[in-house]
């Protein structure tokens, strides 16, 4: 449209008109005589509006989330950080499963011989130009820990204490070959005194020198006067090999402790002695010896005619069953 005079008139009264509906409108409040025609057309346009806000929408959220984006990287980067710091402190989950099950064990035999018992944890090991088998634990004399106090683990015996500080105490491992404990067979009650070997098995001497001794026997500790260094009754190994006496007085056998001296992580110092000797009660249940699996024999004997027949060996079955299977099976 070329801009031309009539065209200016034109626009000058539609804008008059516009504003005479304005002043109209503003004056006659909620009884507004435009009223209808604005509802007519929110009725006309409502539709058309809400579609262009729903597609509309998206790339605002899209536009938000882009400006928000750095913010949360920032968080989940925090949240990682801390997530890593807590699974350093904890450790893994197996190492924590070893320690609950170290721990449960250890409480069982304390309960079992009625030990009332220190927890500690192995902090370090003996010097190796000390040429000695020991370890430092965790605890000391503001614990009540002692010199010459028995330590132990969920396996068996690991040792006694030695060198108390005020956090802090050493213990000489049962394989140090400075070490001695008095030692007592599983029912047989036979004595003798086991002495560390290092890393090879325990050294047991038998006072009877005509003990009988078989390989799987099991030994404890005989405790000591006044229950130091030693309490009675803590597991201590298993017979894996037994010398011939030879005519001597005492025996040599050879037993695997219980304890991993190795590995340890968990102990317990025995701060208070049981009230009676626990003799073998603290000792694992031994395993079900496992049943003999009956096997059948199948022998073919030649006959004069040339032809074999067979014989079966094994389990003979009742007469009475047999008839009974026959009339079953008619």
């Amino acid at each position: 449209m070329r801009d031309t005079r009539e065209s200016r008139l034109l626009l000058v009264l539609l804008i008059a008109i516009a504003f005479a509906l304005i002043t109209v409108d503003i004056r006659g409040g909620e009884e507004s005589p435009v009223d209808g025609a604005r509802q007519a057309a929110a009725t006309v346009f409502g539709p058309v509006e809400n579609g262009v806000a729903t597609a509309v929408d998206p790339i605002g959220n899209a536009i938000g989330a882009v400006r928000d984006s750095g913010r949360r990287h920032d968080r989940i980067g925090e949240l990682e950080r801390e997530n890593a710091t807590l699974k350093a402190k904890l450790g893994s989950d197996d190492r924590n499963r070893n320690r609950v099950r170290e721990l449960d064990n250890m409480l069982k035999k304390a309960g079992a011989g009625q030990y009332g018992i220190k927890g500690a944890e192995v902090i370090a090991i003996g010097a190796a130009q000390g040429f000695s088998w020991t370890v430092t634990i965790d605890v000391g004399s503001n614990d009540g820990i002692a010199r010459d106090m028995t330590v132990l683990n969920g396996d068996g015996l690991v040792g006694r204490v030695t060198t108390v500080g005020p956090n802090t105490a050493t213990v000489l491992l049962a394989s140090d070959p400075d070490f001695t404990v008095g030692t007592r067979m599983e029912k047989t009650d036979e004595l003798g005194f086991a002495t560390g070997q290092g890393d090879r098995p325990l050294s047991v001497q038998l006072l009877n020198g005509k003990a009988k001794v078989k390989k799987g026997d099991r030994l404890v500790t005989f405790g000591s006067q006044a229950d130091k260094p030693f309490v009675p009754g803590v597991p201590v190994g298993e017979v894996i090999r037994v010398d011939p006496s030879g005519g001597d007085l005492t025996r040599t056998i050879y037993v695997r402790p219980y304890a991993g001296f190795t590995k340890l992580d968990i102990v317990g110092v025995v701060v208070m002695a049981p009230r009676s000797d626990p003799r073998d009660t603290v000792l694992p249940p031994k395993p079900a010896a496992p049943k003999p699996t009956p096997t059948v024999t199948v022998t073919v004997t030649p006959s004069a005619d040339g032809e074999g027949s067979e014989q079966i060996q094994g389990e003979r079955q009742d007469p009475a069953d047999a008839n009974a299977n026959g009339q079953n099976d008619e």
